[in-house]
C-alpha cells in the first residue's frame, strides 16, 4: 500500500507548481480506517488511535468537541496551538486529487495558518487579546464567539541570536523531489535570511547518524551551503538516535539569550532505533525544559507520520509545518521566520460563561489541546508557544437563553495566561464580554467572517456532525469578505481553491 502511494506521489510531482492554489476530489482515492477516540468527563481529549490511511500517511483520530451545557460545566480551558500543518496537508491532497482524510483536518490549524489583523500588544506585554461575537452563519439561531491573540512583533534589534541545529532525514524515503530536494532549497534560503553571527549545525540520519557540520557562524554561509548541497537520501531511518544528538549539539552551543532550536525536516517515518512516539515525546520534553525549542517540517505523501510530528512538536515547545511546495517553504522560513522566536510560552486560554445567558457552548477545534480547569493557573502545566508577530484564533459556537439576555451584562470572561520566558511566572490578561456585543447591529470585522469561512470549510471536510447549514458556497462568501487584509495573498489562494471546488 505504501509503495503504490509513493509511486503515485512521484507521478504527481508535476503538480507541485500549482499545489498551493488548486485541488480536487477523487472519491475513489481514499478510504478511512476505523479508530477509537475517548474523551474524559470534562470533554478533554484523552486518547485516540494513530491510524494509517489508504495512502500510507498516518493521522491521529479524534472526534469533534461536543456542545457542553453550562449548567454542568461553565468554564472551558485549552492550550493555544500555533501549528499550520493541517491546512497545507489538505492543500497537497487536493492538488494530487486525493480525498481529504477527516482525521487530517484540525480546524485550529486551518485558522492559525493565516495571519489576522489583530491589535498589537502595548506597554510591557508581549501578547494582546481581543474578542467579538456575531451570528453563527451555519446556525443563525446560535452566536459565534471569536477569540483573538496577537504576539509582539520584533524589531531588528530585538531579534535574538540564533543557535539552530538542522536535523535532516536523509533516509531512502526522502528521495523524491517533494522531500529532500525541496528541503535543501529551503535550508539554503533560510541561511540567507539569518544574521552573520547566527550559528548553524547539521545532523543527518538514515542508517547511521552523522554530524555533517559543526556549529558554524552564518558569516561562513558558503561552508554551510556546501554541507547542505551534500545531502543525499539513502538507507533506513534512525530518527530517535539522531534527535538526541541534535539536542545535545544544541546544548553544547546553548545560551539562554539565544533562540536555541532544533529544526527537523522529515517525512516522520522512523523505523530504526527509538520509534515509539511516546518515547520520542518524553525525550523532547526533557530538552524543552532546558530551553531547546523544536520546529518540525513535514514533507511528502505516502509515508508521512503526521501523528508523530504533531505530538513531538507539541512536546518540544515548538510548531509543526507541512511543506508541500516552494511557496510554503518561503512562507515558513522567510515571510514568517520571526515566529521561530517565542514571545509567549505556556500560553493558555480560559473562558468562563455566564450560566444565565449561555446555555451551551462548543469549542471549534483544539480537540487535543483541551485542558482541565485547574491547569490554567498551574505554571507547571505545559501549554503552547506563540511566535513573534503570530496570531492565534479560536471560535466558540454558543446557544443562548435569549430571554435572559439583559443590557450591560457580562456573558463571558476571556482569561489568558502566558510566560515571557520558560522559567518565569505566568502573566494574566482578562477581557470581559458584555451582552450588548451579542446582537451587534454594526456588523462584525472582516476577520470574523474570514475565520467563520475557514471553520465552515473545515467542518465540511471533516463532515462534522456540527456543520449545520454550512455549504461550500457559504464558505466562499465568508472567505471573500475577509480579503481586505491579506499579507502575501494566502487568503486569496484559499478563495481560489474554494472557487474551483464543486458542491
Amino acid at each position: 500500500m505504501r509503495k503504490n502511494a509513493f509511486i503515485f506521489g512521484l507521478a504527481a510531482m508535476s503538480l507541485l507548481t500549482v499545489a498551493c492554489n488548486t485541488g480536487g476530489y477523487d472519491d475513489g482515492a481514499y478510504e478511512i480506517l476505523d479508530a477509537y477516540t475517548a474523551y474524559g468527563e470534562n470533554g478533554a481529549y484523552v486518547g485516540g488511535g494513530s491510524k494509517e490511511a489508504a495512502s500510507g500517511d498516518q493521522f491521529e483520530e479524534f472526534a469533534d468537541n461536543p456542545f457542553v451545557k453550562t449548567s454542568q460545566q461553565h468554564v472551558s480551558t485549552f492550550s493555544v496551538d500555533a501549528d499550520g500543518a493541517s491546512y497545507a496537508i489538505m492543500r497537497r491532497y487536493k492538488s494530487l486529487g486525493w480525498k481529504i482524510v477527516p482525521s487530517s483536518v484540525r480546524i485550529e490549524e486551518f485558522l492559525n495558518y493565516f495571519t489576522f489583523n489583530y491589535p498589537a500588544p502595548t506597554g510591557c506585554e508581549t501578547v494582546a487579546i481581543n474578542a467579538e461575537v456575531g451570528e453563527c452563519p451555519w446556525n443563525p439561531e446560535h452566536r459565534l464567539l471569536r477569540l483573538g491573540i496577537k504576539g509582539k512583533e520584533l524589531t531588528a534589534g530585538e531579534t535574538p541570536q540564533a543557535n539552530f541545529v538542522f536535523l535532516i532525514d536523509v533516509s531512502g524515503s526522502m528521495c523524491s523531489q517533494d522531500k529532500l530536494p525541496l528541503l535543501k532549497t529551503g535550508l539554503a534560503t533560510l541561511t540567507d535570511q539569518l544574521q552573520p553571527n547566527d550559528r548553524i549545525s547539521i545532523i543527518t540520519y538514515s542508517g547511521e547518524v552523522k554530524k555533517l557540520l559543526e556549529s558554524t557562524p552564518v558569516r561562513e554561509a558558503a561552508k554551510i551551503k556546501a554541507a547542505i548541497s551534500e545531502l543525499t537520501a539513502d538507507g533506513c531511518t534512525n530518527g530517535g538516535t539522531a534527535l538526541k544528538m541534535a539536542y545535545e549539539e544544541a546544548l553544547v552551543n546553548y545560551d539562554p539569550s539565544y533562540n536555541n532550536r532544533v529544526i527537523m525536516g522529515t517525512d516522520g517515518d522512523f523505523n530504526v532505533g527509538v520509534t515509539s512516539t511516546q518515547a520520542l515525546v518524553e525525550m523532547v520534553e526533557s530538552y524543552a525544559a532546558r530551553g531547546i525549542y523544536m520546529t518540525c517540517l513535514g514533507f511528502g505523501s505516502g509515508n508521512l507520520n503526521d501523528a508523530m510530528m504533531e505530538q513531538v512538536s507539541n512536546a518540544g515547545n515548538g510548531t509543526y509545518h507541512y511543506i508541500d511546495c516552494e511557496d510554503e517553504m518561503m512562507k515558513v522560513l522567510v515571510h514568517e521566520r520571526d515566529r521561530f522566536v517565542s514571545v509567549a510560552n505556556d500560553a493558555k486560554c480560559q473562558v468562563t460563561f455566564n450560566k444565565e445567558v449561555v446555555k451551551e457552548y462548543r469549542l471549534i477545534g483544539y480537540e487535543n489541546r483541551v485542558m482541565n480547569r485547574e491547569d490554567f493557573t498551574d505554571d507547571k502545566k505545559d501549554a503552547g508557544e506563540i511566535g513573534a508577530g503570530q496570531t492565534i484564533t479560536a471560535l466558540y459556537e454558543l446557544v443562548l437563553d435569549r430571554q435572559a439576555v439583559a443590557a450591560n451584562q457580562t456573558f463571558a470572561t476571556f482569561d489568558f495566561r502566558y510566560k515571557k520566558t520558560l522559567q518565569s511566572e505566568s502573566t494574566p490578561l482578562q477581557l470581559k464580554l458584555e451582552t450588548n456585543q451579542i446582537f451587534n447591529k454594526n456588523g462584525c470585522s472582516d476577520d470574523f467572517y474570514f475565520a467563520a469561512g475557514v471553520a465552515a470549510y473545515g467542518m465540511l471536510l471533516r463532515d462534522s456532525p456540527y456543520k449545520g447549514d454550512a455549504t461550500l458556497n457559504m464558505a466562499r462568501g465568508l472567505v471573500r469578505k475577509g480579503l481586505t487584509f491579506d499579507p502575501h495573498g494566502y487568503r486569496a489562494k484559499l478563495l481560489n481553491m474554494l472557487s474551483d471546488e464543486q458542491e
